[in-house]
């Protein structure tokens, strides 16, 4: 699955329009993230807020 940053729940917007991802990585994981080839983020966190609620229906 191909993952769309712009639907990602840390990928942030500033007043400039400027977007960039929030993920919090320490130095190893920064690491492993940079040097390893993915075909979609391990990271990314759907922004769906009502997805929660459609599991307790």
């Amino acid at each position: 699955m191909v993952t769309n940053c712009e639907s990602c729940s840390f990928y942030l917007v500033d007043e400039d329009r400027y977007g960039e991802c929030q993920v919090n990585l320490d130095e190893d994981e920064m690491y492993r993230f940079m040097n390893t080839s993915y075909k979609s983020c391990p990271y990314y966190q759907s922004d769906d807020e009502y997805k929660i609620v459609r599991k307790q229906n």
